[in-house]
């Protein structure tokens, strides 16, 4: 019978050959899962050897991980800025910048919003964070697809959250009323361009949804300029639009805000010190 670090050490040397990023991290994160096992639990427990029914359990998520399904789908979850979400293949997976995002919304309000949107929410991960960051904030979340709204109201009721925000379908402001304005407006819309995507990694490009991940037009950037646009119309006075961009449509974006009439635009950095965040006020 092989040992649980037996297993360990073949799955990192098979996930490596699969070009598997942080083959040992995901190889640990998997096995734990499948034995409902703790990383510090699966440390204590790296001599003990593996029947075949735990083998069982352990060999088809490997097989997955080693097609490059992420391995966020396979394990069914995912931390964002501490709220554990479940995520699937209805949505895109949220990112290390986009929590960036929310820390830097969260250094600029000088006042707890009122009323927050989320445009393009996904898992509702933005949206339903900034509602248990603010709990007097009544919080709304839009998204064109069913199943990613479907999955956002699951994520609202795990997390206890489902009476603080409220779920509409549609595209961008097509599902806000007129005469409706916020305090905050924050969005992470889809921003790869066609070729970008076509280059992604093959967890992203394989596994997640296509229409999370391309923008509109050539490069990417028509669905950023489109609620830059719209925006300011639903901003109350001082209110804040924040966003997440792509690099190379970074600095174009910055001239259509103050084209647009917004104030006190700022560009702020990701984790590797790239443009990636616009800050508007109106």
């Amino acid at each position: 019978m092989q040992t649980v670090l037996e297993i360990i050490k073949k799955t990192t040397d098979f996930f490596a050959a699969k070009q598997v990023e942080s083959p040992r991290l995901n190889a640990e994160l998997l096995i734990g899962h499948a034995l409902g096992l703790k990383r510090m639990q699966l440390y204590l427990q790296f001599e003990r050897p593996l029947n075949d029914a735990e083998l069982d359990k352990i060999r088809p998520l490997v097989r997955r991980r080693g097609q490059r399904e992420p391995l966020q789908y396979i394990l069914g979850e995912t931390d964002f800025l501490g709220l554990r979400l479940k995520v699937d293949r209805r949505a895109l997976i949220p990112r290390p910048e986009t929590e960036l995002l929310v820390e830097r919304i969260r250094e600029r309000l000088t006042a707890p919003p009122a009323r927050i949107l989320d445009l393009g929410t996904g898992t509702g991960a933005i949206a339903l964070v900034l509602a248990q960051s603010y709990p007097d904030a009544q919080a709304t979340g839009v998204d064109l697809s069913t199943e990613a709204l479907a999955l956002a109201a699951e994520n609202a009721q795990l997390c206890a959250l489902a009476d603080r925000v409220t779920w509409r379908e549609g595209s961008w402001f097509a599902a806000i009323g007129a005469d409706e304005t916020f305090d905050l407006i924050v969005s992470n819309p889809p921003y790869l361009s066609p070729d970008e995507t076509a280059a992604a990694e093959p967890e992203v490009r394989a596994y997640e949804p296509v229409t999370a991940l391309t923008g509109a037009g050539a490069d990417g950037r028509g669905d950023l300029s489109a609620i830059i646009a719209d925006a300011r119309a639903h901003l109350n006075t001082g209110g804040l639009l924040a966003l997440e961009t792509g690099i190379a449509q970074h600095a174009a974006l910055m001239q259509e805000a103050q084209a647009a009439g917004y104030t006190q635009i700022e560009s702020a950095q990701d984790l590797t010190g790239r443009d990636r965040f616009i800050f508007a006020r109106r």
